[in-house]
């Protein structure tokens, strides 16, 4: 099968900093990858590179076989339609109710004009219900998005993607306001592409538990490099407690 997502050689600069350094990254069909980093190691730039929202300066990248940086229009709409992103600051619009922002998830397959409407008269409101339910939000549905918690407007972006149903999950720190309880809930839906539909998940973590129990590699950043690469049965609990202590 095409490999998921793979960067070649690829370096990231904003200006005079370096944020990504020659980083080679290959994620396979099935993978759920932990990425694993201080603040600043480049985390965040290569989920960015991963959804197309950062061109690489120099090196390659590829979701699903194809280069984003190449494509335009349609084809390019239609490939990144196919990668969910939730992002730390959630990317949600607070004086909206959360059915649209939920539904902003359907976005790439929409026209304008059907966008526009939807914000009249929601359209696909059972699936929304559905994806609001399985994060435990159903009650929520036309409740206005500034009003939630943050645990809870959390979890509207977590809906938000199951509705779009991507093949590529990126998530970074996907559960920071979330108790362990829907922490790994959350992690067991992101993951779902992966395990049952030959997708992948890629996220930045703090949480070693959460690591170990729902994903199968990690990958450690520091100084915008890769500095380990390994799958998560070969790292023990004291592992993976030296390379949290090393990141922080």
């Amino acid at each position: 099968m095409t490999t998921v997502l793979r960067l070649d050689d690829v370096t990231v600069r904003y200006g005079g900093t370096t944020a990504l350094a020659g980083v080679d990254l290959e994620v396979g069909p099935g993978e759920r990858v932990a990425l694993v980093g201080a603040s600043g190691a480049g985390k965040s730039t290569l989920l960015a590179l991963a959804n197309g929202t950062v061109p690489p300066t120099a090196g390659t990248v590829r979701v699903h076989g194809a280069d984003p940086a190449a494509l335009s229009g349609r084809d390019r709409r239609r490939l990144l339609a196919r990668v969910g992103t939730v992002h730390q600051s959630l990317e949600l619009v607070g004086r909206l109710r959360v059915v649209h922002n939920v539904n902003a998830g359907r976005l790439a397959d929409w026209s304008s004009a059907r966008a526009a409407w939807s914000l009249v008269r929601p359209r696909g409101l059972p699936e929304v219900l559905a994806a609001l339910d399985r994060v435990g939000l159903a009650d929520r549905a036309f409740e206005r998005t500034e009003r939630l918690s943050g645990g809870q407007r959390q979890r509207v972006a977590l809906a938000r993607l199951l509705v779009q149903q991507p093949d590529l999950v990126l998530a970074d720190e996907p559960a920071s306001a979330l108790d362990p309880v829907l922490a790994d809930r959350a992690l067991t839906l992101l993951g779902e592409p992966a395990r049952t539909r030959g997708g992948a998940l890629v996220a930045a973590l703090h949480d070693p538990g959460l690591v170990r129990r729902h994903c199968d590699r990690v990958v450690g950043l520091a100084g915008g490099r890769v500095v380990l690469d390994a799958p998560v049965a070969a790292l023990s609990a004291a592992d993976l407690a030296e390379l949290y202590g090393a990141a922080s």
